[in-house]
């Protein structure tokens, strides 16, 4: 199966904790999130995280998720299954850096599927602003 990725990393200089905080306040994200708002449910293998998305250049929705992989001070993935021949990961990581105080951040969407290959060829132009918003947001609000 085919797959379909966009990534933005950054430096942060903040540690895991102060990043990982954010991330595990899903109502917080609201205060530093540009596109994904009303995040409601919980950090666990299996769980259900309901959101809302707002992507510029893309209708707004509602998406239900379930976490698929998780590792505290590190990573947050949840997928969606978004239809036949159509499936959405959305990934945070964090990687502490040999410096003190120091990390990479990364976030990206994962699209498969044929259905979700179309939907990036279509979108990528609004996915690569949303995902550098996302990153820019998040190094503001963790070294803030």
């Amino acid at each position: 199966m085919d797959i379909a990725r966009i990534e933005r990393r950054i430096g942060v200089r903040a540690t895991p904790d102060q990043i990982w905080a954010l991330l595990a306040d899903l109502p917080g994200w609201d205060r530093w999130n540009p596109i994904e708002a009303g995040l409601e449910g919980a950090i666990a293998f299996g769980g259900e995280i309901s959101l809302t998305e707002r992507i510029g250049g893309l209708p707004e929705r509602r998406a239900v998720t379930r976490v698929g992989d998780w590792q505290p001070y590190s990573q947050l993935v949840w997928a969606e299954n978004r239809g036949l021949w159509f499936r959405s990961m959305r990934y945070f990581e964090i990687e502490q850096l040999d410096q003190p105080d120091s990390c990479i951040v990364a976030n990206g969407f994962i699209f498969s599927g044929l259905r979700g290959e179309m939907f990036f060829d279509r979108n990528r132009k609004h996915l690569r602003h949303a995902v550098d918003a996302v990153a820019d947001a998040w190094k503001s609000a963790a070294e803030a």
